[in-house]
């Protein structure tokens, strides 16, 4: 699978808490345009907390098909297939 830049967003979520990435994550949802993924990178380090916000607030979405997690640090909210 070869996606272009403007395919993926990507979102920088660190230093942020859960209630700051959950407002960047709403926002990034809403001006995803023609996106097909948006590329969450929330570390682990620090901990896992928004990585399980993540899971457990857009897992069922209903603008998100899937979640892929691309490593321990970042996670893709795929929107729609190459294929839709």
């Amino acid at each position: 699978m070869n996606l272009s830049a403007e395919s993926v967003r990507t979102l920088d979520l660190h230093a942020r808490n859960r209630y700051q990435a959950k407002i960047a994550i709403d926002a990034a949802l809403r001006n995803a345009g023609g996106a097909y993924r948006i590329r969450i990178v929330h570390g682990y380090h620090g901990g896992t907390a928004i990585r399980d916000l993540i899971a457990e607030e857009y897992a069922s979405h209903p603008k998100v098909k899937r979640l892929v997690r691309i490593s321990d640090g970042i996670t893709d909210l795929v929107l729609r297939e190459l294929t839709d």
